[in-house]
């Protein structure tokens, strides 16, 4: 019996965390995070993709990591405070509204 239990626990720990993995992006980036991974949930992504916004032209090299400058507008997601959006350049990027740093480029 305990065997079984086991067994069932680990099928079930096992598919909440595929499931989870399908809603997660992970991109490595120590400058903005302070680690080697941040997890980006899914949903920004589809928010950011779905949005309408004009592309802002910067001349600097686009790229996580890279702090937009002020002239660039960002744009809040309401649900997701810890997450901004911009496009520049004509590429879509998710960015810390905090740091105005790029956290990802999407594409």
């Amino acid at each position: 019996m305990h065997k079984t239990l086991a067994a069932v626990s680990a099928a079930l720990i096992a598919l909440s965390g595929a499931a989870y993995a399908q809603t997660t992006i992970i991109t490595k980036d120590p400058a903005v995070t302070g680690s080697t991974t941040m997890e980006l949930p899914g949903e920004v992504r589809t928010y950011v993709m779905e949005q309408t916004v004009p592309s802002v032209t910067y001349d600097g090299t686009l790229a996580v990591g890279t702090a937009l400058p002020d002239t660039v507008e960002i744009h809040t997601i309401q649900d997701h405070p810890d997450y901004a959006y911009t496009v520049v350049n004509e590429q879509r990027v998710v960015v810390n509204p905090q740091t105005r740093t790029v956290i990802q480029v999407l594409e």
